[in-house]
């Protein structure tokens, strides 16, 4: 009996998800008698840690998922005796169309996802849970408003709040909320062609610099401010912390006309419609008019392979990966999850069932992604750090909108201070420094 360890993350707001992978682990067991597949569950944001633990000390799992902000940690963990833990999936599976009778679906995952993940030529980890941001419109609201087309762009969002604003004392007390979270900076700052970090976003070669200040992202600060100034838009956190169930409940309420959030809220944003007596609609997250849009970049995460293993052991574990992604598998995580499904085979299953003509919205999430130029810009930042980097960028914003201060100036700060992270990450990378707590400013 060849065992195969996976390890994936817990995520709050799937405590279920621990328990189906368990189920389908018992599953492949039943299809492939020689293998048992073991599943242990951590934090999303500790895992990175444990993984890297496990491996110095020789432990470490078969397979691992990692949420897509530790893209690069992924890549940077080493064995005790320096070597990358993981290996390429693609060349893993050497260009084989099946894998102990499994389907190889590597092939079949849709570019925009697919190339998250693409770096050297070769894609390096599987994705498996996808996720992009949406906006959602009250669209029984908009239409007292006299708005009859979500909006699509910057200025159309505005115009959209200007209407909504005029229903004051027989309408909601703002127009548009979301999250202040730092996915929301990449996704603005994708959308208009822009990086992140150096080197092409990290995707040819490593993230050295950092740019929080950049024309694309002061642009979007620039614009949320003054949704902000107006009226429009209702900021809800707690502290400085972001307040996601606030928005939500605020939108549910009735008493915002929009809201962006992650395209996972699909089910219960409409629901949340149904509730109240209005009807919400999914639409693609608003771009700026002024510059050519070059796509979303996604969330959600992906299943890596430990490098040196057998080949029982390694065609063992792909064939597992392939199997979480059959059509049948992929379709009833994607009805249990909300998370985008990403192989064609996959939807084409959904629509099939009469899935897609049922809930439209679902398909919205597809629509965007398949929209992404393919671009650095668009594929999204590679770089150490980023969940810090993120929360960075969102502490900056949320200076600017309760004290007002000068945008430029918060986030050149806000620059400096993600600067110091990720040269201390690199410096870790190559040895000069302790992994551990960083401390900066």
């Amino acid at each position: 009996m060849t065992v195969i360890s996976l390890w994936v993350p817990i995520y709050p707001i799937m405590p279920e998800y621990l328990a189906q992978m368990r189920e389908l682990a018992a599953q492949f067991r039943q299809a492939h008698p020689e293998y048992r597949v073991e599943v242990e569950g951590f934090g999303y944001l500790e895992l990175p840690g444990e993984i890297h633990r496990a491996a110095l000390d020789g432990r470490a799992p078969t397979i691992a998922q990692y949420f897509y902000t530790s893209a690069q940690e992924a890549k940077d963990t080493r064995t005790a005796d320096g070597r990358p833990l993981f290996t390429s999936v693609e060349r893993a599976i050497g260009g084989r169309e099946e894998i102990l009778g499994e389907r190889v679906v590597l092939g079949d995952i849709v570019p925009g996802v697919r190339g998250y993940y693409r770096y050297h030529g070769a894609v390096a980890a599987q994705p498996l849970l996808t996720s992009t941001t949406l906006l959602y419109a009250n669209t029984t609201l908009l239409a007292r408003a006299g708005v009859h087309e979500i909006p699509r762009t910057w200025a159309e969002v505005e115009a959209a709040c200007e209407a909504v604003g005029r229903l004051r004392g027989d309408g909601p007390s703002h127009s548009i909320t979301w999250p202040n979270h730092g996915w929301m900076f990449q996704q603005s700052i994708a959308q208009q062609g822009g990086f992140l970090v150096d080197h092409e976003n990290g995707r040819r070669g490593r993230a050295q610099k950092v740019d929080l200040a950049s024309p694309e992202a002061l642009a979007y600060a620039e614009w949320w401010r003054k949704l902000h100034r107006a009226g429009h838009y209702w900021y809800l956190h707690n502290g400085d912390a972001v307040d996601w169930d606030g928005n939500f409940r605020t939108f549910a309420e009735g008493h915002a006309a929009l809201t962006l959030t992650s395209s996972v809220e699909v089910d219960r944003m409409v629901q949340a419609g149904r509730d109240g007596g209005f009807t919400v609609r999914a639409a693609r997250m608003p771009y700026n008019q002024d510059v050519p849009r070059a796509g979303n970049v996604i969330g959600g995460d992906a299943l890596w392979l430990t490098d040196g293993l057998d080949e029982h052991t390694r065609d063992g574990a792909l064939a597992f990966m392939q199997f979480l992604c059959r059509p049948e598998h992929a379709a009833a995580r994607h009805k249990a999850t909300n998370f985008v499904p990403i192989t064609t085979p996959t939807v084409e299953r959904l629509a099939a069932e009469g899935w897609y003509e049922q809930n439209p919205d679902f398909l919205v999430a597809l629509d965007q992604i398949a929209t992404t130029t393919g671009s650095p810009a668009a594929r999204g930042a590679l770089v150490g750090e980023l969940a810090h980097i993120q929360e960075i960028s969102a502490a900056a914003m949320h200076d600017v909108l309760v004290s007002d201060v000068d945008v430029k100036t918060r986030f050149t700060a806000a620059t400096a201070e993600a600067q110091a992270r990720l040269d201390h990450y690199n410096a870790y990378c190559r040895g000069e420094v302790a992994r551990g707590p960083i401390h900066v400013g």
